[in-house]
């Protein structure tokens, strides 16, 4: 239950001024009945000093390492009403310019009208001896930052918003933030990371902003192209988008439909033939397009000598090519952009080798490349050559995310084999081809049968869909492959064929029945935590990975990463953040692309130490330390279990993978296939079989809407 005190600032023990968290000593605390003494307050808000009266609601709570504290939701500071205080307060370090002396001079002067003069007219400093205008411009522009952000933080929270949000709002707008949110609250869900599109709309009701007025149905159709980006999606119908945000909004149809041509009108969406594009999407779709035909059609690209380079290969690396191996290295010899396709067990590899070695002979310089740093790693140590990532490739500025190599500044190769490439967005696919020298090779590599990138657009598919883009698929699945339980059972899923398990302890695929949820949630702790590293002698940490289709849910990421924390992290110093424990030892993955940090979406680390009052760790990621602030926090997740959609790109030593009937919505052939494929030496499946012959039957979940095929056929 909240409860609201009346206390003074004795100390300021820590702040971060970036997440507006602080740790505060108070005392003379009134309204706390029963406690003695001074008080601990941690929480997110304004900036005070030693001597404020401040007003805070909250809960008193026992820290497990710290001891009694009062955890605020709220803290307003209040005006000191006495000489000493406005002294205490002005001299306390809050406003640069002003220490002690200073204090005891300007309060000498004006008395308890000092805080009267600074809010009004702090011209008036320069009547206090031996203030300088230099100093009095300086103390003017940090009292006025200084109590702007204080009303933005008591405006921001009287309407709902956490101190959190608040003080991520001043920092992104400053002093104009109270006028923005007051004017144009819905900027906030494009200004401000963390806020969507929910929060922003549930801050101007607040205020007083109509269900019907225009920038709210203009911010709820943006909300809904986002959400379908976030989907895969590059375009939406209008006329479904028009209806889908009239339920969203509760508003009429004619509102919303009108709301997608004022954004048309204001560059933030583009409609063709019916069809409603994010600007940036359609601008990278229609570029891509424009960039694969041009390559395409280079005249300067000549056909390389194959055959002697096909021998050669052989000799060298002591293996026969399959006949669609052959016919891929010669593609890659005529043409100056291809697609090699293929699943497990094919050669994929082999070829980039063989291409490479290919391009070698010819004297041509070469990058390899894919789409992730686990992906890249893998790359160089099966090609036995240096390859990075693409954000590395196009040299990404870390602090504007642009990328150094486009069309003004391409790269100084001349050809690119990418493999992975089923993990390329549009987006990334667009900068790539951008960034292409004039007659320059493009080789993609990848399995166009797993799941589509996680960013918008099915790249690969698309490519392979359009007929314009020359392609080669690898069907023969070589000898030792198909010995492999995985890759066998890869393959039947990739046709439709329920897997087998292997029938004796010696196989390195195996197949468990379960139909209950917690029954099969116990299965895969039992199998991680016990089976698994007795049986085969895996780590539990390190080399096992449980792979799911969903976060929510009895077998979701979130309950199998709290039971497995428990089970194999219980104890040790640890962080609460967006509703998980990050514990020393944990299991942890990065969420967003960190270019200042180099950490990336989908890597996987280890907590190596918290500071809980600072609110800070540090996790390793391949040995290497990486600094997590509070404000960072939301970027890492438990990792004991992940999604399926999430390992795209990766391979773990030892993969369990639950599947049941609560998944229904987002069982498919292609999530199931991708899973499996994503296990090295072991792959253990606790599913219920029905939930299998739902997946096998759903062809259709991973289609994208996309419009780069049609683009690549009429020739852009």
């Amino acid at each position: 239950m909240a409860t609201t005190l009346t206390a003074e600032v004795e100390r300021v023990t820590f702040e971060n001024e970036e997440t507006g968290f602080r740790v505060l000593r108070v005392a003379t605390v009134d309204g706390l009945s029963g406690h003695q003494g001074p008080l601990v307050v941690v929480g997110n808000f304004a900036p005070v000093g030693p001597g404020t009266r401040v007003r805070i609601t909250g809960q008193l709570v026992r820290d497990p390492r710290h001891g009694e504290q009062f955890r605020a939701d709220v803290l307003v500071p209040l005006a000191p009403d006495t000489l000493d205080g406005i002294e205490k307060y002005l001299g306390s370090g809050i406003i640069s310019g002003i220490g002690p002396g200073f204090a005891k001079r300007i309060v000498g002067r004006f008395g308890l009208d000092t805080l009267t003069v600074l809010d009004r007219d702090p011209g008036r400093l320069a009547e206090v001896p031996g203030i300088g205008q230099r100093r009095v411009e300086e103390v003017r522009r940090v009292w006025g930052t200084h109590r702007a952000m204080t009303e933005v933080m008591l405006l921001l929270q009287t309407h709902g918003a956490s101190p959190s949000l608040a003080s991520r709002i001043f920092a992104t707008y400053g002093d104009r933030a109270a006028s923005v949110v007051q004017q144009s609250p819905y900027r906030l869900a494009i200004d401000v990371r963390g806020v969507g599109f929910k929060t922003a709309d549930r801050l101007a009701r607040s205020l007083g902003i109509r269900g019907d007025h225009p920038d709210r149905a203009q911010a709820g159709v943006l909300h809904l192209l986002e959400e379908r980006a976030d989907a895969g999606h590059v375009h939406e119908d209008r006329p479904s988008l028009a209806e889908q945000a009239a339920t969203l909004l509760a508003i009429e149809f004619a509102h919303t439909d009108a709301a997608i041509g004022a954004l048309w009108g204001q560059g933030r969406v583009v409609i063709e033939e019916g069809r409603v594009f994010l600007t940036r999407l359609h601008r990278a779709e229609a570029e891509l397009a424009r960039g694969l035909v041009r390559a395409l059609s280079a005249t300067e690209v000549a056909e390389l000598p194959h055959a002697a380079a096909i021998a050669a290969f052989e000799a060298e690396a002591g293996v026969e090519l399959a006949p669609r191996q052959r016919e891929a290295i010669a593609a890659a010899a005529r043409h100056p952009v291809v697609v090699i396709t293929g699943g497990p067990g094919v050669g994929k590899t082999t070829i980039v080798r063989a291409i490479l070695r290919m391009f070698g002979r010819a004297r041509l310089s070469v990058a390899l490349a894919a789409p992730t740093g686990r992906a890249a790693k893998r790359l160089a140590e099966a090609t036995g050559a240096d390859a990075s990532t693409l954000h590395r490739l196009l040299e990404v500025d870390a602090k504007t995310l642009r990328f150094q190599r486009d069309a003004a500044c391409p790269l100084e190769v001349r050809a690119v084999i990418v493999d992975e490439f089923s993990m390329v967005d549009v987006g990334l696919a667009a900068a790539l081809v951008a960034a292409l020298p004039n007659g320059a090779r493009l080789i993609a590599v990848g399995d166009a049968d797993q799941l589509p990138s996680v960013g918008p657009g099915a790249v690969l598919r698309d490519l392979v869909a359009s007929g314009v883009v020359p392609t080669v698929r690898l069907d023969h699945v070589f000898r030792q492959a198909r010995e492999s339980g995985i890759i066998a059972n890869a393959h039947r899923i990739h046709d439709g064929i329920a897997p087998e398990g292997a029938e004796g302890p010696l196989g390195d695929f195996f197949v468990i029945s379960r139909r209950d949820p917690a029954k099969a949630a116990q299965t895969v702790r039992e199998i991680v935590t016990e089976r698994i590293p007795k049986t085969f002698g895996f780590d539990r940490y390190g080399e096992v990975q449980v792979l799911t289709p969903m976060h929510r849910g009895p077998v979701g990421t979130h309950a199998l990463n709290a039971m497995l924390q428990s089970a194999l992290n219980p104890e040790g110093p640890s962080l609460s953040a967006h509703g998980e424990i990050l514990r020393v030892g944990d299991k942890v993955m990065q969420t967003r692309n960190d270019y200042e940090r180099e950490v990336f979406n989908g890597d996987i680390g280890r907590v190596v130490a918290v500071d809980v009052e600072a609110r800070t760790l540090i996790a390793s990621f391949d040995g290497r330390s990486v600094a997590y602030e509070d404000t960072d926090l939301d970027a890492l997740v438990l990792a004991y279990a992940t999604t399926i959609h999430k390992s795209q790109g990766s391979e773990y030593p030892a993969v369990v993978i639950p599947l049941l009937t609560t998944h229904f919505v987002m069982l498919s052939r292609n999530l199931l296939y991708t899973a499996v494929t994503r296990a090295r030496r072991l792959c253990v499946l606790i599913a219920d079989p029905r939930a299998v012959s739902l997946a096998l039957a759903e062809t259709r979940r991973e289609v994208r809407a996309t419009h780069l095929s049609a683009r690549l056929r009429t020739n852009p």
